[in-house]
């Protein structure tokens, strides 16, 4: 399960409805090689599933994971950051064993 905190669960929200997404689009998660410590986290607004997809609901918003990327983040919590740090969604990922500075990619 990939939970979402409160402060994303506000920004979703709000992109959601500035952006025009249509009715049943939901936040899809993923994995994907690269980045300085070998894998990148993508997030993106989508609204239509793939065969094999893992759905999950917390704190009212939907989100999506295909099958191998879910494996690299059962446990995760989704959270969003508007500080003087840095601006935007950040992934509490409990299997990284390393991150880099960014925290977008990760290592297990």
């Amino acid at each position: 399960m990939i939970k979402v905190s409160d402060s994303a669960k506000v920004q979703v929200n709000h992109l959601m409805t500035t952006e025009n997404h249509p009715e049943g689009s939901f936040i899809r998660v993923g994995v994907e090689g690269g980045g300085c410590s070998g894998l990148m986290y993508q997030l993106k607004f989508a609204h239509e599933m793939k065969e094999g997809d893992q759905v999950f609901e917390d704190n009212g918003v939907k989100v999506v994971v295909d099958k191998k990327s879910f494996l690299y983040l059962v446990g995760t919590e989704l959270e969003y950051s508007g500080g003087l740090n840095g601006k935007g969604f950040v992934f509490k990922n409990p299997n990284a064993s390393r991150t880099c500075g960014c925290g977008e990619s990760f290592s297990i």
